[in-house]
């Protein structure tokens, strides 16, 4: 699964990187300042508004820097913007308009500003609270009711006074803007209690920093008003610090969140799960007791008795509230959320039994190469990647779709009532957003998949022969890297093949079936043999001679390429060993996949290889691809500099094939590059081929590497590459890959006949 090659996606997301905090230092460092003008300082001077200027849109400035940043297109935070801003406007026009002392009407401008914050941040909450609440247990989403009532009750018996004060004058539309600010607060209140009891033990760092400044704002507001009604307010008292602050946090909080995008949030700190859901049924308890002894607001017992009665829903429903949620966990995959094997094999037959003559198709989806993710990067990044591949293709499904994960990295899509042409339709558009570049713990990883399609009732008047259908035509799809394939009656002789070629790969790889051809490398500039390439042949017992392209994706997708590469790597150092003995140094070059050069001991491994056998480790050469350099830059740094310390060169094969930035050639210890045949063979006929060739190998001797050229057809080519300053050739010219018995006949008619080029073999 190769990492995103686009240079721009390279560029952006170094430039994030670079972007950094600075945004964040700056707000805490004007909050701080301001805080201590408004302490310190004199009331309303110069210093203190200019500051509170800042303290108040620096914020708003953070805000929409972080969703600009990331084109985060969550709505919640594109919501809680909107809030920061409209309340900064509101705060501004308070703070000039009473410069002097001198006081607003009441509704005013500022009240526009401060009332917008409420149904905004309100819209914010309740967008944040769908996706936090859906799939969660009935008892979750019952603490969360408990929780918002709870506060609610609470805070309407601290409010009371305030509340009959606007009320105080009825009827006219100062009154309603006056009871709108304490409304507004309960509701407030209520709503971040309500998520927090949902959140239970995973609260992430974004929400802790967004229910810190929603308590600021509501302490700030309460506190402000109260002061209002006795008269006690005073304009720059440390009071106003409280909204400022409310700001930097509720700014801190999307900025957090929008790096962020769709991860799942990690827990930071632990809520146990009944505290919230406990201390609202005693607050409800205790203003209760309170409305007997004093007159309370009946609006607080209203909401005190509400607390209590949801409270005890649980224990009077438990039975059936469990028996329910634990049919809705043994239905659903614990990772993604979405319905699980079990799920889909009680729904789509219950489909097919209730709509026997429509037409339907299914979709077997399975992601390419995704165990070099799990090896690569560790078993948490590909749960990451498992989880934002489910939440895009979730996107592009119709509601009445079912889609469902049947475990590792397949997924099943059910589409009633589709034929399939539309079917095709559907799997060109899930692999277009899978297209899409993934982020999975700081790395830009692009995926891909092979998706195989059966419909019904053609393929399969049942769900299990519809499984087996698609997952026939889903290998197809691999096989043929078609991307997705419609099953034909011609699959199940390719499925019976697969799976009998690949028992037999299994005994290939400890009956030593595998044999190594040995293709020589021409110095340029002398004309000796400098090295030789070693290339894995299959000696199939019945069907000969199997080259590479045959088998060699059956052994990354079944996981033996490890085992592989061991008996490759052992058989050419034999060999390498039997020529040294025979005064006969040669670089050995082998290549090397990915999913390989993933183990972390393999420095160590190779070099006891190389002592056992008495080799310098300057013979072996580590033929990589692109791929694996990109798709981990840290990672492919880190194996390559232990390899390279050791003595072990390091080549990088099919240059120029890619589409990637060129940057790893400045920061990875590599000691040659590679230029694939695409670039050689057409240099006869095309003059823009050989200016490639000669850019190409000048930008190496200028990095201070090594070029060799492969697939050098004819004398030429071979003849150019000489006076282009080439450093080594090997191609179809000189031999042809062979076995070793055949290379050493080459060798000695090479030295008979005394040619460069010695005869072509093959």
């Amino acid at each position: 699964m190769p990492a995103d090659t686009s240079t721009e996606r390279v560029s952006a997301s170094r430039g994030t990187s670079r972007f950094g905090r600075w945004p964040n230092w700056t707000l805490g460092l004007i909050v701080a300042a301001f805080a201590v003008a408004t302490i310190f300082g004199t009331a309303g001077d110069a210093s203190s508004l200019v500051l509170g200027f800042f303290a108040l849109w620096i914020p708003v400035v953070v805000c929409w820097i972080a969703i600009g940043r990331t084109r985060s297109r969550r709505r919640d935070l594109h919501l809680m913007t909107a809030a920061v801003t409209v309340l900064a406007a509101g705060d501004t026009f308070f703070a000039l308009a009473t410069t002097g002392g001198e006081s607003l009407p009441r509704p005013s401008w500022a009240d526009v500003g401060f009332l917008g914050f409420y149904p905004l941040m309100f819209a914010a909450l309740v967008v944040l609270a769908r996706r936090t609440i859906r799939g969660l247990a009935s008892p979750i989403v019952l603490d969360s009711a408990v929780g918002s009532l709870g506060a609610a009750a609470l805070l309407a018996v601290l409010l009371d006074p305030i509340l009959k004060a606007a009320l105080a004058t009825p009827g006219s539309f100062a009154t309603t803007v006056a009871f709108a600010y304490p409304l507004g607060d309960v509701l407030l209140v209520a709503f971040f209690v309500g998520i927090a009891a949902s959140h239970g033990t995973s609260i992430g760092p974004g929400w802790t920093l967004l229910v810190l400044g929603l308590a600021v704002f509501t302490a700030a507001d309460i506190i402000s008003v109260s002061l209002h009604l006795n008269g006690l307010y005073v304009i720059g008292s440390p009071l106003d610090i409280g909204w400022p602050l409310s700001l930097a946090l509720i700014a801190s909080s999307v900025d957090r969140e929008a790096r962020l995008g769709s991860h799942p949030r990690q827990s930071t700190w632990a809520i146990p799960e009944q505290t919230v859901p406990a201390i609202a049924t005693a607050a409800g308890l205790l203003v209760l007791i309170m409305g007997t002894q004093l007159k309370i607001s009946p609006l607080a017992v209203v909401l005190a008795a509400l607390t209590l009665t949801v409270a005890a829903l649980p224990l009077i429903f438990r039975q059936r509230i469990r028996i329910a949620d634990a049919h809705r966990q043994a239905r659903t995959d614990e990772l993604t959320g979405l319905p699980n094997r079990r799920a889909l094999y009680a729904d789509v037959p219950a489909r097919l039994a209730a709509n026997p003559h429509r037409t339907s198709a299914l979709l077997l989806l399975d992601l390419d190469k995704f165990k070099e993710v799990n090896d690569s990067l560790g078993h948490d990044v590909g749960d990451l990647l498992l989880f934002q591949v489910a939440g895009r293709i979730s996107g592009q499904l119709r509601t009445e779709d079912l889609f469902a994960r049947v475990g590792g990295d397949e997924f099943v899509i059910f589409l009633d009532g589709s034929d399939s042409v539309r079917a095709e339709a559907v799997a060109w558009k899930l692999r277009a957003t899978l297209a899409q570049p993934f982020i999975l713990a700081g790395i830009s990883v692009q995926a891909s998949a092979s998706i195989g399609i059966a419909g019904y009732p053609d393929q399969g008047e049942d769900l299990t022969m519809l499984l087996r259908k698609a997952d026939m035509a889903m290998y197809t799809a691999k096989a043929t890297h078609s991307g997705h394939h419609v099953y034909r009656g011609t699959d199940d002789n390719h499925g019976e093949d697969r799976l009998h070629l690949l028992e037999e790969l299994r005994f290939a790889l400890v009956d030593d079936q595998l044999v190594l051809h040995y293709q020589p490398k021409i110095d340029l500039k002398t004309g000796d043999v400098c090295g030789v390439e070693a290339l894995v042949r299959w000696n199939h017992p019945t069907r000969g001679l199997l080259q590479p392209d045959d088998f060699l994706d059956l052994v990354e997708e079944s996981g033996l390429m490890h085992a592989m590469t061991e008996i490759v790597l052992r058989e050419a150092l034999d060999q390498a060993a039997t020529w040294s003995g025979q005064g006969r140094t040669l670089t050995m070059a082998v290549n090397m996949s990915p999913s390989s050069l993933i183990d972390t001991v393999l420095p160590e491994r190779i070099s006891a290889m190389l002592s056992s056998r008495g080799l310098s480790p300057t013979v072996l050469v580590l033929e990589i691809t692109e791929d694996f350099l990109l798709s981990d830059r840290e990672r492919a740094r880190s194996i390559l500099t232990r390899l390279q310390a050791t003595g072990i060169r390091i080549s990088i094969d099919d240059f120029g094939t890619g589409y990637s930035s060129l940057a790893y050639l400045r920061d990875l210890p590599i000691d040659e590059l590679k230029l694939d045949k695409s670039f050689i063979i057409p240099m006869k006929d095309d003059p823009r081929a050989t200016a490639l060739v000669v850019s190409t190998i000048d930008m190496a001797h200028s990095l201070g590497l090594r070029m060799v050229a492969e697939g050098v057809e004819d004398a030429t080519a071979y003849s150019e590459l000489i006076g282009f300053g080439c450093d080594v050739a090997q191609g179809f010219l000189m031999s042809h890959p062979v076995p070793a018995a055949e290379l050493e006949d080459w060798f000695a008619a090479r030295a008979l006949d005394g040619s460069a080029l010695g005869h072509i073999s093959g």
